[in-house]
């Protein structure tokens, strides 16, 4: 019985991050200096903090639920976009969690979230040279987009908007981490 309220209590936690994180993610704003439609949001805080407390993949449960929510309540008006994210999140919460969870301090934090950073980065470039950049200039009917033009989307728009997101994240994850600490410790050994 205990075992069943304890996994009862554990979804309810994951769905509460999961919806905290999906309001977050309508609380975005677009860089200045970038093109418009790449917006940084806080989703990946109730992210980041599941994965803490839980495990790898209960960041990843999170990142879904937001994701399918956003879906719900925006009409699926931009799959790609949302699916974008998705990846984004779980390139950028997994390496932080793993790392996180593997050696558990306050520099264990610090160097999950820069290999996150640079993974999230290499991964969303990727991901859009190779899909995401293609299925939206077919949506857009723009025709076949060349290797240059994708190339230079990507330098001038995706890394440096996945760099500067991943930092300002950060940045406003650790001192909630350090505020949270205590509480995080006392979920994960209730859980774990």
């Amino acid at each position: 019985m205990k075992n069943q309220s304890s996994k009862l209590l554990k979804l309810i936690i994951l769905s509460l991050f999961g919806t905290i994180s999906m309001v977050l993610l309508f609380l975005n704003f677009p860089l200045p200096f970038l093109p418009p439609y790449l917006k940084v949001d806080f989703g990946e805080v109730p992210t980041l903090l599941a994965a803490l407390i839980f495990s790898p993949m209960a960041g990843v449960i999170v990142q879904l639920i937001k994701n399918l929510l956003y879906l719900l309540f925006t009409g699926a008006a931009d799959p790609v976009g949302v699916f974008a994210n998705f990846v984004a999140g779980i390139t950028f919460v997994i390496p932080i969690s793993m790392i996180y969870h593997k050696f558990k301090g306050d520099k264990s934090l610090i160097s999950g979230l820069i290999t996150g950073t640079i993974i999230m980065t290499l991964a969303m470039g990727l991901l859009n040279y190779f899909v995401l950049l293609p299925i939206y200039s077919n949506i857009m009917g723009w025709g076949d987009m060349s290797s240059a033009v994708m190339l230079s989307t990507i330098f001038a728009g995706v890394i440096p908007f996945n760099l500067v997101k991943s930092v300002i994240v950060s940045v406003l994850f650790v001192p909630v981490f350090l505020k949270l600490k205590p509480w995080i410790k006392q979920k994960h050994a209730i859980f774990n």
